[in-house]
């Protein structure tokens, strides 16, 4: 069987997200939901459609993604890192404008753990000398 897809997988904070990439119309299914319906803010919509509207790509593809872990705007960023790495891995003349728009990096900036004796990551109590 062929395969008429291409797949990449993105990643923000905890979250994860799997991104399968195919010629249609233009929909976007995120975890069976059409994405209008999974997101409710527009700006997370705005920010998984980035890459396909610096491309010029909004309606060539059908695209249906797995998301899990993290809130919704670090499954947003996950899932416009793996549309990204998909849209490269399907044309390798898309990787120079997509890299310059950032949409290739992985944001690896993540939640700092909370220490011992601490109120949370970095904030302690109230010190007073008497």
């Amino acid at each position: 069987m062929e395969n008429n897809f291409t797949y990449a997988t993105g990643r923000r904070k905890t979250s994860t997200a799997r991104v399968y990439l195919a010629k249609g119309k233009g929909n976007i299914l995120v975890n069976d939901l059409p994405l209008e319906e999974y997101f409710g803010r527009e700006v997370a919509k705005i920010l998984v459609k980035q890459p396909l509207v610096l491309l010029n790509m909004l309606d060539k593809f059908d695209i249906n993604i797995k998301v899990s872990g993290g809130g919704s705007f670090g499954q947003a960023g996950a899932i416009r890192h793996g549309i990204a790495r998909a849209l490269e891995k399907y044309d390798v003349e898309n990787r120079p404008s997509l890299k310059s728009a950032g949409y290739l990096t992985r944001d690896s900036r993540k939640s700092e753990r909370k220490k011992i004796g601490l109120v949370k990551a970095r904030k302690s109590k109230q010190f007073s000398k008497r």
